[in-house]
């Protein structure tokens, strides 16, 4: 057994995995562990945050932490190393690797091994076996001898000798460029959201891969100004001076604050110009006398059978929805742009749009409309609470067909809200306020709110619309509904 073979057996990597839906790279936030700390089978070493959420990774098997491959605040491809850990402690110092064998070519000279990441996804990239250069073109001898003359005139003070015509060479064989550019998935995703054409990108990864260097150089090229050529022009009238743009205050800069778009904040913004401008938004409004309501929630919590559970206007109205959605299924849909077809649930996946440190996202209960009102109020409470503690899983972002956003704990009226994508609509819930209303020929303070309702009119009509959004305000103008229509 090589000293390099014992190594690979006693230093084992563990990988960035894929801890999503096709998730291709991930942010170390924290690290739980130091070089030198042991660690045993599931426990947890490092928490990362995707696009969907933050998760905790426990490692695979028992060692002593022998390298940290990246930092905190490191963006990491899937499938790359990021721990080593050293699974026999005991072993004493590792062995040294076997020195590499010479290069069979005497002219060219060898090549270090590429230091850093290698692959970034599992059955990407070329097989380390197949990462070769060529050998260093040689410089003619003419030349080599007219370079060394030349530095030696120079070191006498005399002038440098002419130098020789260059012995004719064969011309190069052409790079073949015909193929599609090499990059990983990661890199072709950033070149596509900045318009990039990784055909016209210099790579200079290895083996001509490109980088996400290459294709911030390149769209720094891109927008920099052009250079000004002068060239001699015609002697011609002078022309009226123009005022000049005003100058940028040069502190300007220092009073700025730049925050990288990543994570949960840049597949939320990518989400929601996807879905503004791919499904056609109609929005509809209406205000309502929820002063019963109100009511029902302050009865709740003194029953017995809600003790323990979250009990809040909220949970009303998510019930309200689930009970409009079973008068109204049709709305409970998708839009399947590949087949053109419109698929409908006969589940419901209710999201609920919570704000974290992290950015908005929008975990959702599992088919919502098969529990009761006790089971409903639990999961609700465990989906704020955990969403707010920043561990909300990738699964449970997943798979979401209407959503409620709940703008009136900011003392917002009413907005416009965006459809999550893949969903058909989304309900968005604003401040109860003690309003002057008209109830029974009189006019009395009562708790008021507006609500409104988005949805794609690829999947819902203006009617099936105001049915739905008719039937939450009614459940909630009188919540008895509940029980006759639900």
């Amino acid at each position: 057994m090589t000293a390099s073979t014992a190594n690979d057996q006693r230093f084992r990597e563990f990988k960035m995995p894929d801890v999503g839906e096709g998730l291709t790279e991930a942010e170390i936030l924290k690290w739980y562990v130091a070089v030198g700390d042991t660690v045993s089978d599931g426990q947890v070493v490092c928490e990362v945050e995707t696009a969907k959420a933050a998760v905790e990774l426990p490692i695979p098997f028992d060692g002593v932490v022998h390298e940290l491959r990246f930092g905190e605040g490191v963006t990491v491809d899937v499938g790359t190393a990021i721990i080593s850990v050293d699974t026999q402690p005991g072993a004493g110092p590792a062995e040294p690797a076997a020195p590499a064998e010479p290069a069979a070519a005497p002219a060219a000279e060898p090549e270090p091994e590429p230091q850093g990441r290698q692959a970034v996804l599992v059955g990407y990239g070329a097989a380390p076996s197949s990462t070769k250069r060529r050998a260093r073109k040689a410089q003619p001898a003419p030349v080599q001898q007219h370079m060394a003359a030349a530095i030696q005139a120079e070191m006498n003070g005399h002038a440098a000798p002419a130098a020789p015509a260059p012995a004719p060479v064969a011309p190069a064989a052409p790079v073949e460029t015909a193929g599609r550019p090499l990059a990983k998935p990661p890199v072709r995703k950033l070149a596509k959201d900045l318009g990039v054409d990784l055909a016209t990108v210099v790579p200079t990864g290895t083996d001509g891969i490109v980088t996400r260097e290459d294709v911030h150089a390149a769209v720094a090229a891109r927008t920099a100004p052009a250079p000004v050529t002068e060239e001699p022009a015609a002697p011609a009238a002078p022309a009226p001076a123009l005022p000049s743009a005003p100058a940028v205050p040069a502190d300007l800069a220092a009073r700025e604050t730049r925050i990288p778009v990543k994570g949960v904040r840049k597949a939320t913004a990518q989400a929601m110009v996807a879905s503004a401008f791919t499904a056609p938004h109609v929005t509809e409004f209406v205000t309502v006398d929820v002063t019963r309501t109100m009511k029902l929630v302050q009865q709740l919590k003194t029953d017995p059978d809600m003790a323990g559970l979250r009990v809040n206007p909220l949970l009303l109205v998510a019930k309200a929805l689930l009970v409009a959605i079973k008068r109204n299924p049709d709305v409970n849909a998708s839009w399947d742009e590949a087949n053109q077809e419109i698929v409908r649930k006969d589940y419901v996946n209710l999201g609920i749009a919570a704000a974290t440190p992290r950015g908005l996202i929008v975990p959702n209960i599992k088919d919502a409309g098969a529990k009761t009102l006790p089971q409903l109020s639990a999961a609700l409470g465990e989906l704020i609470s955990t969403a707010r503690e920043g561990k909300t899983s990738p699964a449970d972002m997943s798979g979401g067909t209407v959503t409620i956003t709940n703008v009136g704990v900011f003392g917002v009226d009413t907005g416009t809200p965006i459809l999550n994508p893949g969903e058909s609509a989304i309900l968005a819930f604003g401040a109860v306020k003690l309003q002057p209303w008209v109830h029974k020929g009189k006019v009395k303070p009562r708790q008021v709110t507006t609500l409104a309702l988005s949805f794609d009119h690829r999947l819902v009509d203006g009617e099936l619309g105001s049915k739905v959004l008719a039937d939450v305000a009614a459940v909630l103008e009188n919540p008895k509904r509940l029980i006759t229509w639900g």
